[in-house]
């Protein structure tokens, strides 16, 4: 994805504001609460590169306030699909579901947002968006290959969406070799620092063996 010339030359592009027919915003979850979670689902998940006894090497950012933005969302409509490279060699199938923008403490910040391009076979999936992105960190107090926040089509509300960086986490690329991590495009590479969220793992790097993959 790094190496993803801007595709949004090849995708028909219609703008529209966000909708949602969520009437109701939800309790938001404490950071401390949500990194429980994140840590408990490596142990949850027998696909996981990580065991109860890696969990300690775990490093975050202490939380930082002025990371959790609200966003403008504008809608792609009729987006073609587009091959996402793979940091394992492949690509998987996915199209731009809208655009955000928003402002940090006076800096604007343009971000894609993407969406599976066919049907996901687990329903629990129907309505997930992704964000993956890079910035200035990279390889020096992150992972080099970027990082993610996890999005619902329900979290826009009024063609607007708050994403808060102190849950970006690390891809199982991060941890382990012989998984199929998403490069973050070339859109969503922000020419800042984000220092929030998931840092470098503390712990050793995996290797499978060839019989693991």
């Amino acid at each position: 994805m790094r190496y993803l010339v801007f595709f949004i030359l090849l995708i028909s592009i219609q703008f529209a504001a966000c909708v949602t027919s969520k009437k109701t915003i939800e309790q938001p979850q404490s950071l401390a609460s949500w990194r429980e979670a994140y840590k408990a689902s490596f142990v949850e998940d027998a696909r996981s590169p990580l065991k109860a006894a890696d969990l300690p090497f775990l490093d975050f950012y202490e939380e930082d306030p002025t990371w959790k933005l609200t966003c403008s969302c504008t809608a792609i409509q009729d987006a073609k699909p587009f091959d996402m490279p793979l940091y394992s060699g492949i690509t998987r199938s996915y199209k731009v579901h809208s655009i955000l923008n928003c402002k940090r403490l006076g800096t604007d910040i343009q971000l894609y947002v993407y969406q599976q391009a066919t049907k996901p076979a687990n329903p629990m999936y129907a309505n997930h968006l992704f964000l993956p992105f890079k910035d200035e960190t990279n390889d020096e107090a992150t992972y080099g290959g970027g990082r993610y926040i996890d999005l619902q089509t329900f979290d826009i509300i009024d063609g607007q969406v708050t994403i808060d960086f102190n849950q970006c986490y690390n891809p199982w690329c991060a941890f382990s070799d012989g998984y199929n991590c998403p490069i973050p495009p070339i859109e969503n590479h922000l020419q800042l620092e984000v220092r929030a969220g998931e840092k470098k793992f503390k712990g050793t790097y995996k290797e499978k063996s060839k019989t693991d993959k």
